[in-house]
């Protein structure tokens, strides 16, 4: 009798991964970011276990939108007062905070759960083209794009 494989926590290998997001798509980018994240990339690959790899996405500065988007997408957040909706247009998020934009992509496809929120810790981007990751050894990731 055959029985399913689950993963064991302390059994995962971790590797890291550097995505160069120079000229990415950014929904394309990031589903492909959060599949790393999740394992899914993985033979080994468990739903309710952290299998995935850690990921360090540079030159977040340089990602594009198709169409429209830079001028119409809007990026919303909200104090919790009366009145502390801040809206911010996509091309002033890339101006100020590109990082921003790639965490809430990727986060938007990840699991609204505990493992999501761990998940999320896995994910570090970067403006520029340099980290501070070097002691890891990460290996660079080819987009399927």
């Amino acid at each position: 009798m055959r029985t399913t494989y689950m993963a064991k926590p302390n059994e995962v290998e971790r590797k890291w991964h550097v995505v160069d997001a120079a000229g990415q798509t950014l929904g394309r980018l990031a589903s492909e970011v959060a599949a790393l994240i999740r394992g899914k990339h993985k033979p080994e690959f468990t739903p309710h276990v952290d299998t995935g790899d850690f990921v360090i996405v540079i030159n977040a500065e340089k990602i594009t939108l198709t169409g429209k988007k830079m001028q119409q997408k809007k990026y919303y957040r909200h104090s919790g007062y009366m009145g502390g909706l801040r809206i911010t247009p996509a091309y002033e998020m890339l101006q100020n905070t590109p990082e921003r934009m790639i965490e809430i992509a990727v986060h938007g496809m990840l699991p609204k759960t505990k493992l999501g929120n761990a998940l999320k810790t896995k994910l570090k981007v970067y403006a520029g083209a340099t980290h501070p990751h070097e002691a890891q050894n990460p290996q660079v990731y080819e987009l399927r794009g």
